[in-house]
């Protein structure tokens, strides 16, 4: 398990495993995938090439063990590729990831995140070099009854009712379901676990796509204009990328090692923020600013979203490391040195060092 307690990723564990990620293009994919290449896995991606410029995934320019640019939507392809990879380790980030995006098309949001989720076990049901698959959702994956008039008291936790009024949400909790499906009637009697992880807000260097709330305030600052927020006071669990990620493979370890048979976990911090309290400590950071504006949405988000992280912690002894101002520093640090001095592909990986000797400590 984690070298120390289970609270690092082990690279005794994943030297030389064979890893799929699918979204490896993305924005957690590309920096999943820079911190298995730290811990010597042989890393094999799936995805749709990246939507962004720039992106993540071009400016780390990892090697692979080997990739392919497709589209999980693709039943014959996905297949093809993992008999071809007989993957051990298989992470799913693969997905539509925009609650707004998911507002002008639910059927690409569907489609992708449910179907293509259905497309990827199917494929993987006759890989017999299976150790594990962790399928990532979303912390919008529960019901969240605080939207619709009755007051939700609390934080999500891995019991509470799933559901999704807006279509990201409904796809990330119908992905779900799917995925306990071929689970229990599948992976079950070949004893491959397949568990699911419902992470918060992540923020981190590198998030360059759409509607993404770092790089709006990133560029506004710059160019000296107001941010436009829609939702300021929603509160959400943000947390720096590299706390959820390292959740992901904590889990992986334990479930490829029977140490857990839970089957969904919350990867949070155990306070959430609301939006404009996350925009003022950024723009706080950044030398020329002109403040926030609020834009007017007809989408509507849920308000209030908080998840409640314990069972990782008692299962994992995961927790997030960092506090909302240390992980707003490294991101706004991260822009800099990359911009300045050191490029994309340094500024990960020392990111990536500096948080797994912080995961070291007691």
């Amino acid at each position: 398990m984690g070298d120390m307690g289970m609270t690092t990723p082990s690279l005794s564990f994943w030297e030389g495993r064979r890893v799929l990620v699918t979204g490896h293009t993305g924005f957690k994919g590309s920096w999943l995938s820079c911190w298995l290449n730290q811990l010597k896995a042989e890393i094999y991606g799936y995805s749709l090439a990246p939507d962004a410029d720039p992106n993540l995934y071009e400016c780390l320019a990892l090697s692979y063990a080997g990739e392919k640019l497709g589209d999980l939507r693709d039943q014959d392809q996905i297949s093809e590729y993992t008999k071809t990879v007989r993957p051990e380790f298989v992470f799913h980030l693969a997905a539509q990831p925009l609650v707004r995006r998911s507002y002008r098309d639910p059927i690409e949001t569907f489609s992708t995140n449910v179907m293509g989720t259905a497309n990827l076990l199917q494929a993987l049901r006759d890989i017999d070099s299976l150790k594990a698959i962790l399928v990532v959702t979303s912390d919008k994956a529960y019901d969240n009854i605080a939207d619709s008039g009755e007051y939700k008291t609390g934080r999500f936790s891995e019991t509470d009712p799933l559901g999704g009024a807006d279509p990201y949400s409904a796809s990330k909790s119908a992905q779900e379901i799917v995925t306990r499906s071929f689970s229990k009637s599948y992976f079950h009697e070949k004893e491959v676990p397949v568990a699911t992880a419902r992470a918060g807000n992540v923020i981190g260097g590198g998030d360059w796509s759409e509607d993404r709330l770092i790089t709006d305030i990133l560029r506004a600052a710059e160019e000296g204009t107001p941010v436009r927020l829609r939702h300021p006071t929603a509160t959400r669990p943000w947390q720096h990328v590299l706390e959820p990620l390292a959740g992901y493979l904590l889990y992986v370890e334990a479930l490829a090692a029977g140490k857990t048979r839970d089957t969904a976990l919350n990867f949070g911090p155990s306070q959430s923020y609301k939006v404009v309290e996350v925009v003022e400590k950024i723009l706080a950071l950044c030398p020329k600013n002109s403040g926030w504006v609020l834009e007017k949405s007809k989408e509507p988000e849920s308000q209030t979203l908080e998840l409640d992280p314990t069972r990782a912690l008692s299962i994992l002894g995961w927790k997030t490391r960092l506090t909302i101002d240390e992980a707003v520093s490294m991101v706004v640090k991260w822009y800099r040195n990359q911009r300045e001095y050191d490029g994309a592909a340094t500024t990960t990986l020392k990111q990536i060092h500096t948080y797994q000797d912080i995961l070291k400590r007691p």
